[in-house]
């Protein structure tokens, strides 16, 4: 295989991809990656404001989106599929953290992680994969994190690690599921990086440290350190790629 038709895997040219949950953050790294990639990037989002000015920073467009209530996730596929004839790639990005002891965590509390972290990843992906499945292709993206593998310390957080490994083990399943029909389903296990996710753990000097001495490299990653990880999985360079969970950690995962 030639240089170029190496890197011509890698391109998106052509292709719709949906991001929730990116108006700021990873998501937003992501969807400007995609875009770099030839890709027509549409933003899902439930903040409006910033949403539409994501899309218009990278050329995209943008649909409102709420990821727990499963109508409003069918009526966005459905829109975003009127609007551009078909659906590429969907990255489910959005998500949320408590930082709270598991005996501290009412069920209200747990319920709006698991409703946005894990909810929201089924609900956007049976909505995307009626669409692609009809079209006998198209690629999802999970993102989980390493704490859908691991206990993190010294932050408590029993809800966000329980919904993360049910995206790691959705993912597996929705790839079996789905690859008889041309639809691919990987997942991205990011460790700490820095968005407004993990703002207030890096304020707090105590966890600061850990977090860091914690990792090999010593730092925490920026939100475009995750995004070429996402071209991967969502282009041809991956083709004979499903059911995986990429872990991208600066090495937190390996001692």
């Amino acid at each position: 295989m030639s240089t170029a038709s190496v890197l011509d895997a890698f391109r998106l040219a052509g292709d719709v991809c949906v991001v929730t949950g990116a108006a700021q953050g990873i998501g937003f790294a992501i969807a400007r990656g995609l875009s770099g990639a030839g890709a027509t990037v549409v933003i899902a989002d439930r903040d409006e404001t910033s949403g539409q000015r994501a899309a218009h920073e990278i050329g995209g467009t943008f649909v409102a989106l709420d990821v727990t209530d499963s109508a409003s996730v069918d009526a966005a596929f459905d829109a975003v599929v009127a609007r551009h004839g078909k659906l590429d790639v969907l990255v489910n990005n959005a998500g949320v953290v408590k930082n709270a002891a598991a005996l501290d965590t009412d069920d209200a509390a747990w319920r709006q992680v698991l409703a946005v972290n894990l909810d929201g990843v089924f609900y956007c992906s049976r909505s995307a994969a009626r669409h692609m499945v009809r079209q006998k292709s198209g690629r999802i993206v999970n993102i989980a994190s390493m704490s859908g593998s691991i206990a993190n310390k010294p932050q408590p957080q029993a809800s966000y690690n329980a919904s993360k490994a049910g995206v790691i083990h959705l993912t597996r399943s929705l790839a079996a599921e789905w690859a008889p029909d041309g639809v691919r389903v990987n997942s991205i296990s990011p460790g700490y990086v820095g968005t407004e996710l993990t703002k207030r753990g890096l304020e707090n000097e105590q966890w600061r440290k850990v977090w860091i001495d914690g990792t090999p490299m010593a730092r925490i990653a920026s939100p475009d350190e995750i995004a070429p990880a996402v071209i991967f999985l969502a282009s041809q360079a991956s083709a004979f790629m499903t059911g995986s969970d990429l872990v991208i950690d600066g090495g937190y995962t390996v001692w």
